[in-house]
């Protein structure tokens, strides 16, 4: 999860064991509220932002590979080592040069603030719904914001929300 984090970071990198990411939001009777829906469709294309936002489920690190939610997906025990070794080769380049290339990539692929703050404002509202409230209670039923397994169980637990 933590999905608007790691859309905020210039680079993603998973795990390929331990990495499951997802956008459950939709299920629960609101939208992404942290840029999912500004920053997902630039990373991935619109349809299939369209179907991590609106399919609440969890993706692998390989899956999100594929779909470009992520860099790249690598193996656990390569995973810091990798991003140790980037993170040191790019520090050792000119930070005028640095700031440069990512203030013109930032121009042409980051939404807007105003845009940032018009979803954040609508899921606000979102969570003044009726239904909405009926969704969350139903998931503190559930186990939401108790120790135990219910993460793991997002995608099972959004699909059958609302039976009785």
């Amino acid at each position: 999860m933590s999905s608007e984090f790691v859309l905020a970071c210039d680079m993603r990198f998973a795990s390929r064991e331990n990495t499951r990411l997802g956008q459950p939001e939709v299920g629960v009777g609101v939208h992404p509220g942290g840029g999912g829906t500004e920053r997902l469709p630039h990373l991935v294309g619109r349809g299939r932002a369209l179907e991590i936002v609106l399919g609440a489920n969890d993706f692998d690190g390989d899956t999100a590979e594929r779909y470009g939610y992520v860099n790249r997906a690598l193996p656990d025990a390569e995973l810091d080592g990798f991003v140790d070794a980037l993170a040191r080769r790019i520090a050792s380049f000119d930070r005028r040069a640095i700031a440069a290339a990512k203030n013109l990539v930032n121009h042409v692929s980051l939404p807007s603030a105003d845009r940032l703050l018009a979803a954040i404002t609508s899921f606000g509202t979102a969570l003044t719904w009726p239904e909405t409230q009926q969704r969350i209670q139903a998931l503190l039923k559930r186990g939401l914001q108790r120790d135990g397994d219910f993460e793991a169980r997002w995608p099972e637990v959004l699909g059958t929300l609302l039976e009785t």
